[in-house]
């Protein structure tokens, strides 16, 4: 697929988000963030609010789960309609489990990184997924500056997905921005969420193919 950019309403204007999401079809993805003031200390939005995007915009909308007991509630996003529902492997309990579950009902299955949270450990599952997604800031918030230190982790996640022959798709998420998008897309990310650097921008749509042209430029291949 090449890159994908994928802005999230996180950093939309809440009231407005049919109009946020038509000023982005220049976007691979809507990209959402559901957090439940448990598994991280905010309280976004949730089931009904993602039905009611499914049926105001044409693009496909990537879930990100960042709440407790995603085992429990994952599968009904994928039920709704979601093209994409990433859970957090430190809040999973069967994670390989509820990787399958997710495909079986015809959403791209995702597993999520807190910074903290080493790559190396669930390299066996990899093959279970069709994202891997590197959290570039502590999840929770809009806004924040982006970790270099999560660079390495990016590399070795392409590496360790490419020695498996694994078409993976590898996000980030976390102050990418026209200053930092570049570095990940060299590191081997193809996927990427910006949130205030798109709806920050005065033309979000312009922001998107930005972002766009600068990632493919840095993921071309050296030599």
């Amino acid at each position: 697929m090449g890159v994908q950019i994928a802005p999230s309403i996180l950093s939309a204007d809440f009231a407005r988000l049919a109009q946020a999401a038509e000023s982005v079809q220049a976007a691979d993805w809507l990209h959402v963030d559901v957090m439940d003031n448990h598994f991280v200390p905010n309280l976004t939005l949730g089931l009904p609010v993602v039905e009611s995007l499914l049926a105001a915009t044409d693009l496909p909308i990537d879930c990100h789960l960042m709440i407790d007991d995603p085992d429990r509630w994952a599968p009904a996003y994928a039920d709704a309609g979601v093209g994409s529902v990433t859970f957090h492997v430190e809040a999973a309990h069967a994670p390989v489990r509820l990787a399958r579950e997710l495909r079986a009902l015809g959403t791209r299955a995702g597993m999520a990184l807190k910074p903290a949270t080493p790559v190396e450990p669930y390299a066996d599952l990899l093959g279970e997924l069709d994202m891997l997604l590197v959290m570039t800031v502590e999840p929770g918030f809009g806004g924040q500056k982006f970790l270099d230190l999560c660079l390495p982790k990016i590399r070795r996640a392409r590496e360790l997905a490419s020695g498996q022959g694994l078409d993976l798709w590898l996000q980030v998420d976390g102050g990418v921005s026209a200053e930092t998008i570049e570095r990940c897309a060299e590191a081997g990310a193809d996927v990427f969420v910006a949130g205030s650097a798109v709806f920050g921008a005065e033309d979000p749509d312009r922001a998107v193919t930005y972002l766009r042209a600068l990632a493919e430029e840095a993921s071309k291949p050296t030599g």
